[in-house]
């Protein structure tokens, strides 16, 4: 299973998942972070650290999409917009 699937699983426990965005990043996966910031139904505090991720990698164009989109909470669309 790749470090995607792990951090969008079901079942599987916080430190299986926070590995997985830790793996997304130095993997430099801008793309599947993106996605993991967006993704409703997964916890504020795994959609904050993909967001994170993005922030350490200087990912540019996807904070400025992340700080665009509407369906992202406030909270993260302005952490975006502060760091892009």
């Amino acid at each position: 299973m790749n470090a995607f699937q792990t951090a969008v699983r079901k079942n599987v426990s916080r430190a299986q998942r926070t590995d997985a965005i830790d793996r997304l990043r130095q993997d430099r996966d801008t793309q599947n972070l993106g996605v993991l910031v967006r993704t409703g139904g997964l916890r504020g505090e795994f959609r904050r650290a993909a967001l994170d991720a993005l922030v350490q990698l200087g990912a540019t164009q996807e904070l400025e999409s992340i700080a665009k989109d509407r369906s992202v909470p406030p909270s993260l669309r302005r952490v975006a917009e502060r760091n892009r």
